[in-house]
């Protein structure tokens, strides 16, 4: 592990601080249960001993054994034991869950905070695979930070039993402690972090496929191309299987040296304590299991160590990208100078040209998505992209990613102007209609149309739309553009158009063409997209 602090530490550091009263329970719980657990295994051993041992000396022997102390003891015991174990797994998992409440939306917000190059290069499946699995295998940080503690007071308990029958004893269950923590450790780092960071990535790369495929089914089947997406997925599942077999392989190393250690060590400790009594041997070889299993929780946080790591090297290289304050009040009509011209507030401009000639480039570089001397904040657009996505959920949950308080009156306004309203309406849900994946529940051109009203539902002075009538008829085109035009006129908005269709084109009044010798990376040149 890399010593000096990352982001995704300082994350985790805040969030320490921040559960820190719940994570000292969740620790003090483990000690107890840790200490209970050996007590309350040796003190029993030593009990069923000792009792048959009286029995077998006589009555009197057995009239003057004090039967009550004892059972009262290991009655104790059970109940801290119970309690505590229900203690430490309510305060740690309810910090671990807390904490990763917070950790998700840091990655989200870094995610969407990360260059153009880096963050729209990354898949659905990866970005998935980040928030969630690597977030998850995280959260094993603060669920085990009690784990050596307990290990500390089980295996304390356990050699305070065996020094009731010697020193030798309790050297012996040291000594095996400390091997089983070595070997645990070495095996771990041989076997299971190997196997431990191939599942991390090769889980990713599987959803990754998923998303993909998924969103081509349709495709897929029409050019019977299913089996070889489905022998595809197969592959990769195969072999994420084979690296969770890996690791399951390397858990059980571990296991099966714990629990060798585990049975030398008892041996060891009832040979050394047999010159104290039958009752204390068996008291110092049950401490010895005790101690042993103790060490356990120590072992599984080895095991685990791998997955924690590739995490840790993932999230860390989304995490170093920290999102921007956003401006306390939406930019103000501002000029724009794109592709050479000098765009006053409230001016249109259509952007035209046959297709692969570099209009969407324009306005994305425009926007910042891709690498430019644009000095324009984002928030100065309102932008409807030319493959605009749509969230699945509701109407609702859709309209409001542009305007997250907007009011149902003013999504209803939004939707009129998309010519949209109607067809919602007619659904018995209204604004709660669920749209599906994607809006896979909507026709094209419904889909388009709910992205164009999310787009009329942002306050900002300029409007991007790229495409907008894609997929209409033209009855329903006219419609639309019509409406938009009236919108123009109502808000002021200055409008960036880009189109290859007749109708939208009419609405500006100032055009650029770009012809089919423009096409290439030279179409739009970043020194050209600026603020004045």
């Amino acid at each position: 592990m890399p010593s000096s602090n990352t982001p995704l530490d300082d994350l985790i550091r805040a969030q320490k601080r921040q559960r820190a009263a719940g994570l000292r329970l969740a620790a003090l719980s483990a000690v107890t249960v840790g200490a209970a657990s050996t007590l309350l295994l040796g003190l029993s051993g030593w009990f069923i001993v000792a009792s048959a041992a009286a029995g077998a000396a006589g009555l009197a022997a057995a009239h003057a054994f004090n039967v009550l102390l004892p059972s009262a003891g290991i009655r104790f015991l059970a109940i801290l034991r119970t309690a505590a174990r229900y203690g430490e797994r309510l305060s740690g998992h309810a910090a671990a869950l807390r904490a990763l409440a917070a950790i998700r939306p840091a990655v989200f917000e870094s995610l969407a905070a990360a260059p153009p190059t880096e963050s729209l290069a990354l898949s659905r499946g990866e970005a998935s695979a980040r928030l969630v699995q690597d977030v998850d295998a995280i959260e094993t940080r603060f669920v085990r930070l009690s784990a050596p503690w307990s290990a500390a007071a089980g295996l304390g308990a356990g050699v305070a039993l065996a020094l009731l029958a010697g020193w030798i004893p309790a050297l012996s269950i040291l000594t095996a402690a400390s091997a089983a923590t070595l070997l645990a450790r070495a095996l771990a780092r041989r076997y299971s972090a190997p196997a431990r960071a191939a599942i991390q990535a090769r889980t990713g790369a599987l959803k990754d496929s998923v998303a993909a495929l998924v969103s081509a089914s349709a495709e897929l089947r029409a050019y019977g191309l299913a089996d070889w997406a489905g022998e595809t997925l197969n592959a990769r599942a195969a072999s994420l299987e084979d690296a969770r077999r890996a690791a399951a392989r390397a858990q059980g190393l571990i296991v099966a040296s714990q629990s060798v250690i585990a049975g030398l060590a008892v041996a060891a400790a009832v040979a050394c304590a047999a010159p104290a009594g039958a009752a204390l041997a068996a008291l110092a070889g049950l401490a010895a299991v005790m101690s042993l299993d103790a060490l356990t929780s120590l072992a599984a946080a080895f095991d685990q160590d791998g997955a924690a790591h590739e995490a840790r090297t993932r999230l860390d290289a989304v995490l170093r990208h920290r999102p921007k304050a956003a401006p306390s009040s939406p930019p103000g009509p501002q000029p724009l100078t794109l592709l050479g011209l000098t765009l006053r507030p409230g001016e249109r401009l259509a952007v035209s040209g046959p297709s692969g000639c570099g209009k969407t480039t324009a306005i994305e570089t425009l926007l910042g998505l891709r690498e430019s001397g644009s000095l324009t904040p984002r928030e100065a657009f309102a932008w409807l992209p030319q493959d605009a996505g749509l969230v699945a959920g509701t109407v609702r949950d859709n309209l409001r990613l542009a305007a997250p308080t907007a009011s149902d009156e003013d999504l209803w306004a939004a939707l009129d102007d998309a010519c949209l309203a109607d067809r919602i309406r007619a659904a018995p849900e209204g604004l709660l209609a669920y749209v599906g994946d994607d809006g896979e529940r909507l026709s094209g051109g419904e889909r388009r149309r709910l992205a164009l009203a999310r787009a009329y539902l942002r306050d900002a002075p300029w409007l991007l739309l790229d495409e907008p009538t894609e997929g209409l008829d033209p009855v329903t085109e006219a419609a639309v553009v019509a409406r938009l035009d009236a919108r123009l006129q109502r808000t002021g908005q200055g409008l960036v158009l880009v189109s290859h269709r007749a109708a939208p084109l009419a609405i500006c009044p100032r055009r650029v063409q770009f012809g089919a010798q423009e096409k290439g990376p030279a179409t739009v040149s970043p020194s050209l997209v600026s603020t004045l």
